[in-house]
């Protein structure tokens, strides 16, 4: 599957390692859920690309282009499982993240698993609120 637009974009004006590795990041989102939806957001001047957002039944996971490093932000990490220990950065309250510097390995089978985990999480929750009280 091709993928065109904002996220493109924020991968093409970083054409370093970071760049890469948020394309990497990107594929493996997607392979673990191809209904993903995406965006770029939080453009500001301290940050003027923005972020880039994946979405399903709510916010998944925030990829973060930063000086030394990509970050890949769970807003509800607290709430995953994480049996391979990769959340590595944002440990207090309820988000995780995993913060993933250059020549790092990936562990994808577990990355995938953690992103299939969030969007259940977040199905759950639109299950949830969607069943009338009785």
């Amino acid at each position: 599957m091709t993928r065109a637009g904002p996220v493109d974009e924020l991968i093409a004006k970083t054409p370093d390692w970071r760049g890469a590795m948020l394309a990497k990041l990107r594929k493996i989102v997607h392979d673990a859920e191809p209904e993903m939806a995406e965006d770029v957001k939080w453009k500001r001047p301290s940050n003027p690309l923005g972020s880039a957002v994946w979405s399903h039944g709510g916010m998944v996971c925030v990829g973060i282009i930063l000086k030394e490093r990509v970050r890949l932000s769970f807003s509800g990490g607290s709430s995953l499982p994480d049996p391979k220990k990769l959340f590595n950065a944002q440990l207090l309250g309820k988000s995780r993240a995993i913060d993933v510097s250059q020549n790092e390995k990936l562990d994808e089978p577990a990355l995938k698993a953690i992103v299939k985990a969030a969007v259940g999480h977040n199905l759950a929750k639109t299950r949830q609120a969607k069943t009338p009280a009785r």
